[in-house]
């Protein structure tokens, strides 16, 4: 009975027992796991980890003696006020995330046992999952990889306590070796379900083109190198001329700001008719096939080249011709486009639109109308009227400049007719107001223009600094037609891109850091292969969808069945059974002899053959003295290589044990060489 007791003591005790190393693992882990999280964090979270962390770190130290109970009563009600004031503020999954990192620091605290520990590191492998919701690139996933193996090294410090720091780390990666396979066979094979809480809305938009413009708004984007979205193609990549991406179509004017028009915006805002409108059916001829993977922007416009259509169900095609989310872009979205280039953009158009897209404000820019009036009257025709105003930028001389000089109230007189120098907003501007003035209804579409192609992985990225503005006019029998004086007066902005129109040291990038480096061959080569493992990632992994699924599937299974899903799961998780029984040990085949077996033996046979053979039962030692008494003349070196063999064999590896081996190999060459000489009699082998 007091056997038993002292057996469960110790046990307990054993329990209770985290070494310092452990406790080193959980300091560096702790840091790691939480400091992704950290724009979720609120302060009062923040104040109660922040304890928590001081306190061990000061058990580990040696500085402060275990938590009281009252101390850990106290955060935990301060915990529980804390996610109570803020919950509703917060949504349901940052409450919940802060639930778990509560949890995971008042755990960490108290920790007295292996089995805390163990609590402790199953609790990091949840927030480090919780992470990736909104951490989805492939640098976070290298980093929160990285975070993973830290948290399993806790674990192998709590199974391999003896272990060196270096043994630790060794075993941390064949464990994560190990599950690499069925984390992959996991990936392909599960289901792709839509999540069962909504990502909290943005507060503001990140990057990227406003539903406003005014004079001076795109030229911020101009400065931004940010990524905006990629493109890829199935044929040819339309030419740079072409590559207008409609995102935005403003039709309201009041003298200073363009904007979105009333109906659209009550037709965004209408979630209710947004998710239920019917889709208009697909236009007729000719079109270009793509897929474009848009960047975060916490916005719901997205792009495409006209005129754009897309079948995807989280996606709108609107009056305007744009292709709108339903839900705000809070991650990488990739969705599939088809452009219609010789569609017409409505070739009918109703009063109510005609009338908002000739309005203009009374009493401003007078000068401009003016001069509006006289290409009326000079131009009776529509489409002559136009080019002769698009041949007027061209003509005068207008300069393109990211800082024109300030403009007064009548910001397009001043434009027009004094400074002469601007970017595509100004142009698009007084185009779109001329138009207006004699009589032809125009608006502004903003979005981008242009594209960097990527040879590498064959695909166009589009960045901020590409947000261009542009001028529609109605046509009677054509509908919306293109008109971009900008182009007038920079055309290399729109056939070579925008990064021919400034030489290095007036970049539009310059006041970046490392302006310099980033403007090199070497820089740009790096970039683009960086790029394209950022664009197979979002590709493989973030677009991997019901759709590409079952084409690997398919791919893999042929026809894709319950049963054949099931063999290939089976199957990959026996073959790493397998291994893994392998790799540790546990399952060995029978081999031949080693070299030392081998060597050894064929010595033995020699022998066996001048008939001395060696019993089953006789023992290296034993058969030695046979040898020896057999072989006087050989005794020294029968002795000698009888030694090593022992050695190599029964004894404790060493440094110097590949020297024995090779010593060995040696001696019984020459061992087996000499009896090979020996005569066949017995007696004149003695003498």
């Amino acid at each position: 009975m007091k056997a038993a007791r002292l057996k469960a003591a110790l046990k307990e005790t054993s329990e209770e027992i985290i070494t310092r190393r452990t406790l080193l693992w959980l300091l560096i882990t702790n840091l790691a796991v939480l400091a992704p999280l950290a724009g979720k964090i609120t302060l009062g979270t923040l104040g109660i980890c922040a304890i928590c962390f001081v306190w061990r770190l000061g058990i580990y130290l040696g500085k402060v003696a275990r938590p009281p109970r009252v101390l850990v009563t106290v955060l935990a009600i301060a915990a529980a006020l804390t996610l109570a004031l803020v919950s509703r503020e917060l949504g349901l999954l940052n409450a919940l995330v802060n639930l778990l990192i509560l949890g995971y620091s008042l755990k960490y605290i108290e920790m007295r046992s292996r089995r805390d520990v163990k609590a402790v590191v199953l609790v990091g492998y949840f927030l480090i999952a919780l992470t990736f919701i909104d951490h989805q690139q492939m640098l976070d996933a290298l980093q929160l990889s990285l975070v993973a193996a830290l948290n399993t090294c806790v674990l192998a410090s709590l199974y391999h306590e003896q272990a060196s720091f270096n043994r630790q780390i060794k075993l941390t990666l064949v464990l994560l070796a190990q599950s690499l396979p069925l984390a992959l066979l996991l990936f392909v094979v599960l289901p792709r379900f839509s999540p069962l809480w909504m990502v909290p809305q943005m507060k503001s938009s990140t990057t990227g083109l406003s539903d406003e413009l005014s004079f001076g708004d795109i030229s911020r984007l101009t400065k931004s190198n940010e990524l905006a979205f990629r493109a890829s193609f199935k044929g040819q990549i339309p030419a740079p001329e072409d590559r207008y991406w409609r995102a935005l179509v403003l039709e309201e004017y009041d003298g200073k700001r363009w904007q979105q028009s009333r109906g659209i915006k009550a037709l965004q805002q209408d979630s209710f008719i947004m998710n239920r409108r019917p889709e208009p059916g697909a236009p007729k001829g000719p079109f270009i096939d793509y897929s474009i993977i848009a960047e975060p922007s916490g916005q719901h416009w997205l792009f495409g080249l006209d005129l754009a259509y897309s079948m995807d169900p989280r996606l709108v095609n609107l009056p305007d011709f744009r292709l709108y989310a339903i839900r705000p872009v809070e991650q990488r979205l990739q969705y599939r486009v088809m452009s219609y280039p010789d569609a017409p953009l409505d070739n009918r158009l109703r009063a109510p639109l005609r009338q908002l897209n000739l309005s203009l404000p009374d009493e401003i820019n007078p000068r401009s109308r003016k001069l509006a009036a006289d290409f009326a009257r000079r131009y009776p025709k529509a489409e002559q009227r136009l080019t002769a105003m698009m041949q007027y930028f061209n003509s005068q001389p207008f300069f393109y400049t990211l800082t024109p000089p300030p403009v007064g109230p009548q910001q397009l007189d001043d434009f027009l007719f004094e400074n002469r120098a601007g970017f595509c907003v100004h142009y698009a501007s007084a185009f779109t107001f001329m138009a207006r003035a004699t009589g032809l209804p125009a608006r502004i579409v903003t979005g981008y223009q242009g594209g960097e192609y990527n040879p590498q992985a064959g695909y166009l990225s589009v960045y901020q600094y590409m947000a261009h503005a542009w001028s529609e006019v109605y046509l009677e029998g054509k509908g919306w037609v293109r008109y971009d004086p900008t182009a007038m007066i920079a055309p290399e902005r729109i056939e070579q891109g925008f990064d021919s129109l400034f030489s290095p040291e007036e970049s539009y990038l310059s006041e970046l850091p490392f302006a310099g480096v980033r403007a090199s061959d070497w820089y740009n080569s790096l970039r683009l292969r960086l790029a394209s493992l950022d664009y197979y990632w979002s590709v493989w992994v973030l677009g991997f969808d019901n759709a590409r699924q079952q084409e690997v599937l398919s791919k893999l299974l042929g026809e894709v069945s319950i049963g054949r899903l099931a063999a290939l799961v089976l199957g990959v998780m026996a073959l790493t059974f397998i291994v893994i029984l392998f790799t540790t040990g546990l399952l060995r085949l029978k081999r031949g002899p080693d070299s030392i077996n081998r060597h050894y033996l064929k010595v033995c046979r020699q022998a066996a053959r001048l008939g001395l053979p060696r019993p089953a039962s006789l023992g290296p030692v034993d058969y030695a003295a046979a040898l020896a008494a057999r072989w006087p003349a050989l005794t020294e070196e029968i002795e000698s290589w009888t030694s090593l063999y022992i050695q190599l064999k029964y004894q404790d590896a060493s440094k110097e044990s590949a020297i024995y081996k090779r010593r060995f190999i040696r001696q019984s060459r020459a061992l087996w060489f000499k009896l090979l000489k020996q005569d066949l009699q017995p007696d004149k082998s003695s003498t």
